[in-house]
Parts: structure tokens; sequence; C-alpha cells
């Protein structure tokens, strides 16, 4: 009896030794918690926002005809598959919270890993502040507050998320998922008043061509046009990435994760594009700024700009709580490595709790400074690499990790990852000539970070 005692005292005393660190602190790690339900959430709440309620007035300015305004969209859903088909492979092999700076590190080095990282987490904190300004302007109006609301309320959002977020991960995916159910559910029924609006006969999908469709070189360069805007409203299919750490079955779950977020969007996007054209010509739609506005007030009339400020808003809340959540992962992998040691530190919700924090702050910041705008542009240059880098992280994979177990490999690979990333390097050539000054200024924070990386990385790099 007297040794077992003893035992047990040892084996209790190595276990608590074995939470410390050689920090002092609790060496506690990311929760495996999350499931498919999470998984279509995030995916749901970072993709569909506010660009799918403006994009298609862009579209129809230059692609005048139902066939080709839709047919974009579904050019728009093909690209997206192929890069899941390259990032599910990706995140299924490499099961590590983070998102794509954990591909990026790995497959072309820290460096690499470093600058895709923090450009990654400054444009999703930029994106919280977007969100979170466009809550505060539309709530203020629905409230029939003061304009000077709109920051006030934007500042609340961001603390109210990162409160729910703060007491843990069950907390903070339940709010996804609670918020992503709300937003599908408003744009089901967004989608369901427009396709039994009967009230312009006219404007049905098979209306006739008010202006000549474009041909040759002109259709060329209208598609590409639409393809980049387009694009942008489908980025978010890869958000469970940065959760892999925390899902309980990575190798299965990440790519049908993936792809059926993608299934889910690609058809709420159809279906939506669909009901406008119901409501609105496709000449009426051309150069208008806010297509869902419009076809709201159609649809509801005077009632119509309360609909869609309150759809938009329920729409970015469930934006604002993935991209925290998204951002707080970021810091922590970067922390993991070495950058900043203390943003590893998880609570025992299983929330990095120093990365939400910093998020937080970052976000509040640029939401009152009202530089948010200006971060997210010279950042957008980075958004295409991203993608670009994850899939010749790919490429590199596959010839220098062989053996590496794939629980999901990427169908018609190289060929489709290399065609991915063709049109990847396309699309941020386009990104460059588009915005070049702002692609300027993202050069200038290229150059900047090497020196910053220099002063930051751990003393074990080799680069």
């Amino acid at each position: 009896m007297l040794e077992t005692d003893i035992s047990r005292v040892i084996e209790v005393a190595a276990a608590r030794e074995a939470e410390i660190t050689t920090k002092g602190r609790p060496a506690r790690g990311l929760l495996t918690v999350l499931g498919i339900v999470f998984g279509l959430s995030v995916i749901v709440g970072n993709t569909i926002g506010s660009g799918i309620l403006r994009t298609p007035g862009q579209i129809a300015q230059v692609l005048p005809t139902v066939t080709l305004f839709l047919g974009v969209w579904v050019l728009g859903a093909v690209y997206a598959a192929l890069g899941a088909n390259t990032l599910a492979e990706l995140g299924a092999m490499m099961p590590e919270s983070g998102g794509f700076t954990v591909f990026v590190r790995r497959a072309l080095g820290p460096y690499a890993g470093f600058v895709i990282g923090w450009s990654d987490w400054l444009s999703t904190c930029s994106s919280i502040s977007l969100a979170a300004i466009v809550i505060g302007e539309y709530g203020a109006v629905l409230f029939g507050w003061r304009k000077e609301f709109d920051i006030p309320i934007a500042s609340a959002v961001i603390v109210i998320f990162a409160v729910l977020q703060w007491i843990g991960i069950k907390s903070g995916s339940r709010t996804q998922v609670v918020t992503a159910i709300a937003k599908t559910a408003a744009f089901v029924l967004l989608i369901i008043a427009c396709l039994t609006w009967r009230g312009n006969a006219g404007a049905e999908i098979g209306q006739t061509l008010t202006r000549p469709s474009p041909h040759g070189f002109a259709l060329f360069t209208a598609l590409v046009l639409s393809m980049q805007a387009v694009i942008f409203t489908y980025d978010g299919y890869y958000a469970i990435t940065y959760f892999s750490g925390e899902v309980r079955d990575p190798g299965r779950d990440i790519p049908r994760i993936i792809f059926g977020g993608l299934v889910a969007v690609t058809l709420i996007y159809l279906l939506l594009n669909v009901a406008f054209i119901h409501v609105l010509p496709i000449s009426k739609m051309a150069g208008e700024s806010f297509v869902a506005g419009a076809a709201a007030r159609e649809v509801f009339g005077a009632r119509g700009d309360t609909v869609i400020r309150t759809l938009t808003i329920v729409s970015l809340l469930s934006a604002v709580n993935a991209f925290q959540l998204m951002a707080s992962r970021v810091l922590y992998r970067l922390g993991a490595l070495g950058f900043l040691p203390a943003a590893e530190y998880v609570n025992r919700g299983g929330t990095p709790v120093v990365g939400l924090l910093l998020s937080a702050l970052v976000s509040l910041a640029l939401v009152i400074t009202g530089t948010f705008e200006f971060v997210l542009a010279i950042t957008a240059f980075f958004f295409v690499a991203n993608y670009t880098l994850a899939f010749v992280s790919l490429l590199v994979l596959r010839k220098k990790e062989p053996a590496t177990v794939r629980p999901f490999k990427a169908k018609g690979h190289p060929w489709t990852t290399a065609g991915v990333f063709l049109l990847s390097l396309a699309f941020l050539a386009g990104a460059v000539a588009a915005d070049t000054r702002n692609s300027v200024y993202s050069v200038i924070l290229l150059g900047l970070s090497w020196p910053i990386y220099r002063f930051m990385r751990p003393k074990t790099a080799t680069l």
C-alpha cells in the first residue's frame, strides 16, 4: 500500500512538472474540439460579406448578357474549386492552426512564412475594422442616431466579440455557428422574396439585351476584369485552415469542410444573382454600386433600405467574429515559431489570448484613426500573393517531401495545381496593374520586412 501511495505521488508530481514550461507558465495548447459544423460556419462567415451585395453591378457594366453575367460567377467557382483542391491537401497534411503561414514556411522557409504571416494578420485586422465600421454606420442609421455614433458602435462590436472569444473556443465557435446560421437565413429569405416577386415582368431571366455584347479582345478584357472582382467575393473558402490544429479529425474533415463550404457559398451566390436578375434588368444593374439595395427597394418599397441594412449588419457580424478568430490564430502560429513568443500563450478555454488582445487593439486603433482602408489597400497585394505562394508550396512539398502522409491528395496534380498557380500569377499582375500606387507601397513594406524579420527571428533560425 505504501509503495502504491509513493508511486501515485511521484506520478502526480511528474504530471505537474510536465505542465510547467521553462518560463514557468502552464504549457497549454489549442483544444481539438472543432468539427464540420463550425468549419462550414467559419467559411460562410468569412466568405459571404458585402462584396456579393455590391459586385454584381460592376460585372453587369461590362458583361451585359445574362449568360455572360452568370457564367463569370460559375468561372469564379471553378477557380475557387481548383484552389480548394490544393489547400485541402495542405490543410489535411499540416494540421496546425495559422493559415497560409504554416504552408509557406514549411515549403519556402522561415522568412517567407514570416512575411505571409504578418501581412495576413495586418490585412485581417483591417478587414475586422472595415466590417465593424460598416456595421457602425448602418446601425446608427437604423436606430436613428447621429453619425458620430458609428465609431463607438464599431468599437463595441470588436470588444464584444473579443470578450466572447476570450472565454474560450467553445464560446467563440458557438457564436460563429449562430451568426452564420442567421446570415444564411437572411440571404435565403432575400432570395425567396426576390424570386417570388412579380412586380416587373420585364426583368425575367429571359430578358432581351439593351446593349451589345462584347466580342473578341473586348470580351476577354471584360471577363478578366469581372473575374478579378468575382474572385475577391469567393475569398474565404480556406478559412478552416486557420484552425487545422483544433479540428478533431483534420485529415478527414478539412477537405470536407473546404469543399462543402465552397459548394454552399457558390449556391448562395448563384441563386442571389438569379434573384437580382429576376427583379432588375441587366441594364439597370449595370454600374449600380449597391445592387442588393436597388433590388430590395423594388421588392420591399420604402422598407427596402431598412431590410438591406439589416441584412448587411447580420452578414458582417458573422464576418467580424470569423476574422477575429482567424487573426488570433495567425499571431499564435507566429508566436509558436518564435517571432512573438508571448502570442503562443493559450488560456484554459483554448483561446490564444495575447493574439486575440493584440488583434482587437490593432483593429480598434484602425477604426479610431480611420487608417484601415489604407492598410487594407497596401496589403491587398499580399492577399493574392498568399494564394500564389500556397500553390507554389504544394508543388515544392510534393518534391521535397514525397513520403509525407497526405490524408487527401489534390486531384489532377500537378496539372491542376500548376494551372491555378498560373491563373493566380495573372490575377496578381492584374492587381498590380489596377492599383500601381498601393502595390508600390506593398513592395516597400516587403523590403522593410527583412530587417524586422532579422530582429524578431528566433536564434535557431537558419536564414
